[in-house]
């Protein structure tokens, strides 16, 4: 029989992990067992973790533990089937898609086609389909195999970069002739302005921390970066779109109090807090209304524009370019640092929890 270890997550005090083993049942007719080699463990795993009950993610659903508290982190990696009796999956296949944090992952295969499968698990099916599929590596036209650390880092978060940099252009930037990115040492950030680095004209500013200052204005995408402290002292003459990255409602409410009538539109697209959180905080009095961003709209909109094969084609080119130029050894955007076992990803969940992890790496477990 299968050993099936886990990492699980006590809901409340997220820094607070145990690694659970238990025995892989005989497989039922419609099963596959898929042994997870690595996946990528972020700070965006941790604040949906944060709202994992409430968002519209229901991030503790996908891969329920059954243990009062506890809940079982997920996470976008790769794997490999061990067994299967299902038609038309391979033992050896290897699959890129949103995995537990443990050994092994019994699903429920389900519309397999040649570009990879869906989990049809019942309680998944009320879940956000894009998070139910499972990708083929031999059929992903933008799979490169020394890519992986930085294609688990990177794609998720690199769909939102693409597709908002691409609405911001499809409507001519609201008139702006600068945007102004909160939380610009993000990965999400920095690759929405990787996207606009060819815009003319376009003056982009990143806001940080102090202690990220060195990191965001040596990426060299953006034009500046600015303290948080030092927001006002932007020139507010400027048209300007603010894109909010950091759901900080107190910088918010100052960038629109600052910019007033020149701010022409102001978004959030939300990787530190959920959309939920910040629609529900106070709304600027002065400036437009600050308007979410979700991918999925521009998405459908391009396909219809463009053709769903034609969307998968600029994306796939522009995700190369951006793992070209994030691991260029000359001057890398990101180092990728890897942790053997659930023991050290135990040490990475605390710490990520902690905020002691630099801006200018990315982690990923290795279980295989």
């Amino acid at each position: 029989m299968t050993q099936l270890t886990q990492l699980q997550t006590d809901k409340s005090s997220l820094g607070h992990t145990r690694v659970v083993t238990s025995t892989v049942p005989e497989l039922k007719q419609g099963e596959a067992l898929l042994k997870i080699d690595r996946v990528a463990v972020t700070s965006n795993n941790i604040t949906y973790a944060a709202f994992g009950d409430v968002s519209h993610l229901r991030y503790w659903s996908f891969y329920p533990t059954g243990a009062e508290g506890f809940g079982h982190m997920p996470a976008w990696g790769f794997a490999e089937i061990v067994s299967s009796t299902v038609e038309g999956l391979a033992v050896g296949e290897r699959f890129y898609g949103f995995w537990p944090i443990a050994s092994h992952v019994v699903m429920q295969p389900v519309r397999v086609s040649e570009r990879g499968f869906y989990d049809g698990t019942p309680h998944r099916l009320e879940l956000t389909s894009a998070y139910n599929q499972y990708q083929r590596v031999t059929t992903d036209a933008a799979y490169r195999k020394a890519d992986e650390n930085y294609q688990m880092l990177l794609r998720p978060l690199f769909i939102t970069s693409f597709m908002l940099a691409d609405f911001l252009e499809d409507n001519s930037f609201f008139g702006a002739k600068q945007v102004v990115v909160s939380s610009a040492s993000s990965k999400t950030a920095y690759g929405t302005v990787f996207c606009l680095e060819n815009v003319p004209g376009l003056d982009v500013v990143g806001l940080t921390s102090g202690g990220n200052m060195d990191f965001v204005a040596g990426l060299g995408c953006y034009d500046r970066a600015v303290n948080y402290k030092d927001v006002e002292s932007l020139d507010k003459t400027i048209p300007t779109v603010y894109v909010d990255f950091s759901g900080d409602n107190t910088l918010r409410q100052r960038v629109h109090a600052h910019f007033g009538s020149s701010l022409v539109h102001s978004c959030y697209a939300g990787s530190a807090q959920s959309h939920e959180h910040i629609s529900k905080a106070e709304q600027p009095t002065v400036g437009p209304k600050p308007q979410p961003y979700f991918a999925p709209y521009q998405i459908k909109k391009r396909n219809s524009d463009w053709g769903a094969a034609e969307v998968t084609r600029k994306f796939n080119e522009a995700q190369l370019a951006f793992i070209r130029r994030v691991s260029d050894a000359a001057k890398p955007w990101m180092g990728v640092k890897e942790h053997a076992g659930l023991p050290a990803a135990q040490s990475l969940v605390e710490s990520l929890v902690a905020g002691r992890i630099s801006a200018a790496d990315g982690h990923v477990v290795v279980l295989g």
